[in-house]
């Protein structure tokens, strides 16, 4: 067994499960590579432990048979940067508050590794949105995807936008707003919902265009097929605009074209039997609880 451990920043409380997993994992006779900034972590604690090192650019391939994210959901993001399209399932082990994507407690933590080698878990695919790179937009590079949503919002000023917005070249509605987000169901979770849009069962095959506080308000979530080819020009007081690509943002000329379509390839997502996004829904909306005395 193949194994990557990824993580960016730790409460010092939280480094207890890192080496219960590591315990875990050496049991196994599993190989680990942990990313660069772990390094640190096991020279603090002295592990007697054989590791490879990977980075966001060399040390991963399709041959390892699970990616383990601590952190929020934040941190889950970053990991599929790593990722990309080599096909790695992930699962992440939350450590922040929230969790829709780190759903694992860390409390659980060596459950992670004993259930996987019993088989209770399956494979989720999970869609992505990207930026065309056919377009003029390469602020990305080659990073041009996102898991829950890609967004355009206002910068520098305290003014609407206006975002002119075409579904496979037929014009929709330009959107007078602070924004707007594309969000694929993983995402509908996360920012889309606080802007009022649906949530979406994660395989589900749509996409959510959801205005940040629109000024017209009869503009409402719209939620389309994830194959539409959507196209969005800014325009507005201000030189420029923002677009960012989950975590990742970059500022960008009003009026440049903004195309936005479904990824290629998917992220694999590691369901165990013992969660779900459903059960997962109940815990963090409080569903199913009587709040009422």
């Amino acid at each position: 067994m193949k194994v990557a451990v990824y993580g960016q920043a730790f409460q010092e409380q939280d480094k207890t499960f890192v080496m219960e997993l590591l315990e875990e994992l050496q049991k196994i006779n599993a190989s680990v590579y942990v990313v660069e900034e772990f390094i640190g972590l096991f020279s603090e604690y002295n592990l007697n432990f054989d590791y490879g090192i990977f980075s966001q650019t060399s040390g991963l391939d399709s041959s390892f048979d699970m990616f383990i994210s601590f952190g929020g959901d934040g941190t889950m993001l970053r990991a599929v940067t790593y990722v990309k399209d080599l096909g790695i399932p992930i699962v992440g082990v939350n450590t922040g508050r929230l969790g829709f994507l780190s759903t694992f407690k860390k409390e659980d933590v060596r459950k992670i590794v004993t259930e996987f080698v019993a088989g209770h878990y399956k494979i989720e695919e999970r869609s992505l949105v990207e930026v065309d790179l056919n377009s003029d937009l390469d602020e990305f590079g080659n990073i041009n995807f996102a898991l829950n949503e890609i967004t355009v919002s206002r910068k520098d000023t305290t003014s609407m936008i206006t975002v002119e917005t075409y579904l496979n070249d037929e014009y929709l509605t330009s959107y007078w707003a602070d924004g707007l987000i594309v969000s694929t169901p993983t995402g509908s979770t996360g920012y889309s919902l606080s802007c009022g849009g649906p949530v979406i069962a994660p395989t589900a095959k749509s996409l959510v265009l959801t205005p940040i506080a629109p000024h017209n308000l009869n503009a409402r979530p719209l939620v389309i097929s994830d194959d539409t080819y959507i196209r969005l020009k800014v325009s507005g007081r201000e030189e420029n605009h923002l677009v960012s690509l989950d975590s990742r943002i970059a500022s960008i000329p009003n009026g440049k074209e903004i195309i936005v379509k479904k990824s290629d390839f998917t992220i694999k997502m590691i369901e165990y039997n013992s969660e779900s996004f459903f059960k997962t829904l109940r815990n963090k909306l409080l569903w199913g609880q009587d709040k009422r005395n």
